[in-house]
């Protein structure tokens, strides 16, 4: 429980780390900025036609059943909302998450891990990299979402246990967007990425809910992006050996 409960403080340690750190700032205001141009989009066209659809799903349900589902699936909305928002703000932000978690790596242990110089081949091999994270990510989503949300076949039965599992699959996509900048500078495959968030389970699940949370709430999930990759890279800085360039560890 510990551990759990220490997960869930990092977006805070985050927020207090970024406040003592000014160099830090240019890389956060410019993804906020264009996190709130694409959330305005987003919510002004998504939410709303999600809540109509709702509404039209639920028209002829018994009124106590309708509340309570009603409730699981606007919940089930804003997560997926939080979810498609990241994807942007991640994809779009990404030269500049990527250059703050190196500072903030460099500034807790003296040393960083650096991806490769910015020639015509590493870019490219780096947005290959990108876009197979991106489609390992879908699949995983789809590979066991789909059995989840089958569960809502299930009347009244099925409806919490997908939406727990639905909770727990973005809980751990979540860890895999903001643990990513430090972990992907060190080409780990995907799978080596899930195994990073399972040997520090249950931390790693507290820090997913709570960045799942901050990034689901509208417009506070504008702001909760960098916060979260801070608060992923500190994570890391905790829990990981620092290795030097003669290959000691420190």
């Amino acid at each position: 429980m510990q551990a759990f409960l220490d997960g869930l403080s990092f977006p805070l340690r985050a927020i207090r780390f970024i406040g003592s750190q000014p160099m830090l700032w240019r890389y956060i205001v410019i993804p906020i900025a264009l996190n709130i141009l694409v959330g305005f989009v987003l919510y002004a066209t998504l939410l709303w036609a999600g809540v109509r659809a709702i509404e039209a799903l639920l028209a002829d349900w018994p009124t106590w059943i309708a509340w309570f589902v009603r409730v699981l699936l606007i919940v089930a909305l804003f997560i997926g909302l939080g979810y498609i928002l990241v994807r942007f703000g991640v994809v779009i932000g990404s030269p500049f998450y990527g250059r703050l978690s190196e500072l903030i790596e460099e500034r807790l242990h003296g040393v960083t891990k650096t991806t490769s110089p910015p020639y015509p081949a590493s870019i490219a091999y780096d947005l290959l990299r990108a876009l197979l994270f991106e489609l390992k990510k879908l699949i995983f989503l789809l590979a066991l979402g789909t059995p989840a949300l089958l569960l809502h076949l299930l009347p009244g039965f099925g409806t919490m246990p997908a939406t727990a599992a639905w909770i727990a699959i973005a809980v751990t996509i979540t860890c895999l967007d903001f643990f990513d900048p430090p972990l992907e500078r060190r080409r780990l495959s995907f799978r080596a990425k899930l195994g990073f968030i399972r040997r520090h389970l249950p931390a790693s699940a507290g820090f997913g809910l709570i960045c799942l949370g901050l990034v689901s709430v509208p417009f506070l999930n504008l702001l909760a992006v960098p916060v979260c990759i801070t608060a992923g890279t500190l994570f890391f800085c905790e829990r990981s050996p620092v290795y030097l360039d003669d290959g000691t560890m420190r």
